[in-house]
């Protein structure tokens, strides 16, 4: 196949029993929760800029 053994039987725990379509809108879902993880760590990044401005004394 062309990959390692240890990534096959990664795969095939992780689909073992799926439909192709549930694998798919799994892949999705996992795409999808990475990207608003990505999301919620840029926002409490700027939050936390803000409060680091907000708290100076002027």
């Amino acid at each position: 196949l062309g990959i390692s053994s240890g990534t096959f039987y990664n795969w095939r725990s992780k689909y073992a029993g799926l439909e192709v379509n549930e694998a798919k809108r799994l892949r999705e879902l996992e795409q999808e929760n990475n990207k608003l993880k990505r999301l919620l760590a840029e926002k409490l990044l700027e939050v936390d800029a803000m409060k680091d401005v907000l708290s100076k004394k002027w």
